[in-house]
């Protein structure tokens, strides 16, 4: 009788264990889900690259990405939302740069599944390898 009990303990720890982990699994995918979404825009995916190589202020991810200066703004908004950049002041001038360099390695990285994925199209497969040439080399076109 008392095996019959232990069993039911045991059934109900791990029931409460199982029970414990699915809110902590939908928290994260939750989190990463929004994570995600703020990299999911080529603007913000270009702005995180390009401070990669070291801070730039506003005007300078302007003209590298081509355009408005509202535009970069807002993409920056959002970056600094989702705590990925950071703004220093000097004077008049707002610099931003990257709270972890480390997740732009990660979107380099990204490079690589991209490239695979892009096997059959050569053009693209193409492009793919001269953007990652420039961004790792530093430059911003």
């Amino acid at each position: 009788m008392t095996s019959g009990l232990g069993f039911r303990d045991n059934l109900s720890e791990a029931v409460a264990l199982q029970e414990a982990r699915i809110p902590a699994r939908a928290l994260i995918a939750k989190e990463l889900a929004e994570l995600l979404g703020a990299i999911a825009h080529p603007h913000r995916l270009r702005i995180l690259v390009e401070l990669h190589h070291g801070e730039k202020d506003v005007n300078t991810l302007q003209q590298l990405l081509g355009i408005s200066h509202s535009s970069v703004s807002q993409n920056l908004a959002i970056l600094r939302a989702r705590h990925l950049v950071k703004e220093r002041r000097q004077g008049r001038h707002v610099y931003y740069s990257l709270t972890n360099a480390e997740f732009a390695d990660w979107l380099l990285d990204g490079l690589r599944f991209l490239e695979g994925e892009l096997s059959h199209h050569e053009d693209l497969r193409t492009a793919v390898k001269a953007a990652r040439s420039l961004w790792m080399a530093g430059e911003g076109h």
